[in-house]
Order: structure tokens, then sequence, then C-alpha cells
């Protein structure tokens, strides 16, 4: 059974949301949905997650889940937004590695004692190989680590929701540089993913627009395993081991490393405020 699948665009982090539901029984999951959030000014704001939450409404969906692939690095998740003023009874859910991940950068943060790294924040954590449905569609969940080590995919009966571990084909995979990263591992996981059927669609988290193209989302398995420039179907795991560990050594750091993290980590919800009322955002320096 195929999904129906409608992409947004976040033009200012490159990220793509997803709305995708079952067209008979239009019970829906929102995957990886972003906060606006100008670092200059530290302002959030909400508009491209209302942008979700009106379409949602404009097809009559019932929002069942609310999916994050990772805990991103480039952006600021709206799930516990979405959750907390549109959709109190959609499950939020994550990978079972985000209790590796906050426990890595509680660390880092020096995150307060009351900050408890064991997914509590989220409603449920997957395992590889763990199914539940979207109405009608039988959804499952494929580990795939390697960008990080609490990377999913989610196979939704045709399409496939990758997070970051591939790009579009021209745009290749991601970076493995960050802590609980490991480019061996991302060859693994990807080699799992090129398993599936050609024809199974893949929807991709991110794309930057390479050589000046337009922001594209969708492609196949078919499609990556014949073009993508970082690892084709015939792609020894050393050549991409090297290549990707080259790459990543070029790198700057993405721009909203510092406050995306702290933030995804606690599935989207901001810090508390402190005493004058204010929320508060940490900077370590000469750290990550």
């Amino acid at each position: 059974m195929k999904p129906t699948v409608a992409p947004f665009h976040h033009a200012g982090t490159g990220t793509w949301s997803y709305l995708a539901w079952d067209p008979a029984t239009r019970e829906a999951a929102i995957v990886d949905p972003v906060l606006d959030y100008d670092g200059a000014s530290g302002r959030v704001t909400f508009v491209s997650a209302q942008a979700l939450v009106d379409a949602a409404a404009a097809s009559g969906l019932q929002v069942r889940w609310l999916l994050e692939t990772h805990a991103h690095a480039d952006h600021l998740s709206a799930a516990h937004w979405l959750k907390s003023n549109h959709y109190p009874d959609a499950v939020l859910a994550i990978g079972a590695g985000i209790v590796r991940v906050q426990d890595t950068f509680r660390a880092i943060y020096n995150l307060d004692p009351g900050f408890r790294a064991d997914g509590s924040q989220f409603d449920r954590l997957f395992v590889d190989g763990e199914t539940f449905r979207i109405g009608d569609l039988q959804a499952r969940v494929l580990s795939v680590p390697g960008h990080t080590s609490d990377s999913s995919a989610y196979l939704v009966g045709d399409a496939l929701f990758t997070g970051d571990s591939l790009f579009m084909p021209d745009g290749g995979t991601a970076r493995c540089d960050f802590p609980g990263g490991d480019a061996a591992m991302l060859y693994a996981s990807i080699q799992r993913l090129y398993a599936l059927p050609d024809e199974t669609r893949v929807f991709i988290c991110h794309d930057y627009g390479p050589g000046g193209r337009a922001p594209a989302c969708e492609t196949t398995i078919g499609a990556q395993k014949r073009g993508n420039i970082h690892v084709r179907a015939d792609t020894g795991e050393a050549e991409f081991v090297a290549l990707r560990r080259a790459r990543d050594a070029t790198l700057p750091m993405p721009a909203l490393i510092i406050p995306s993290v702290q933030v995804n980590i606690r599935a989207g919800a901001l810090p508390q405020p402190e005493d004058n009322g204010v929320r508060y955002l940490k900077v370590p320096l000469d750290t990550l």
C-alpha cells in the first residue's frame, strides 16, 4: 500500500518535513517538523510548523504520530510544540539510541541534574525492526546509525523516510564526525536500505541544491544505488569510509548545532524559564 506524502521545505535550514497519511483512513504522521529559529535575536516562531497543522486540517487528517529520524544538529524540532498545542494524543517517537545521544550531550552542555538521559521526553523509543501502523498502513523502523547513533529510517508502505543517512543522489550522504558518528557504521546502514526494492520511494530530510538546482526531496532506492555520488551499489566500504572521512575533515560545524541539539534531545522542548522568566541556551566554548 502507498501512503500519500506531502513535503514541506524549510528554506532557512534546507530541511524537508513531511505529512504522510493513509488515504483510506486519513490517519497521518508528521516526520521531522521544524521550528523557525532566528539565531541573531534568539526568537522562536512557529510559521513552518503551523503550515503542517493547516495542511493536515485542510486534508481532513488525524495526526497520530510525530516521528523524529534523529536528534538533528541543523534545525530545532517542532515536535513538542505540535504535541502540546495541536496533537496531544499523537505519539512522539524516536529511535532508542537517543538515550546515548542524551547522555553524551548532557555532559557537553553540563545540563542541570533534572535532565533525564533516559528518553523519557519522548512517548516511544523505537528499536530496530519494530512495527507500527498509520491507519491501515504498516510502518517499520530501520535503525541506521552512522550519521548519529540514534538515526532511524521509517518505511511506511512503499515510502522510506531516511533522515540524514542519504541525501539526493547528487548530494551523497550525511557527515559522520559528530559524537557517536561512524562512517563504517553508516556504510552498513546504507547497505540495509539498498536491500529494499529499487522502486521504494525515498524521502530525504535535507537538500541544499547542489550545483544551484532547485531543492528536491524524492528519489528511489534504485536511483540511489545507480547514482549516489558517495555510495553506489558497487561502492566498497573502504572506499566510502575514506571518502567520508576526507570530506568530513573539510566541513564547518552546522550553524545551528549548539541550539539545535540542546532542544532536540528534549524532544523539541525549550529549556525551562529561569527565575527571571526567560529561557536560555548554553554555548560551550572550545568543546564541540
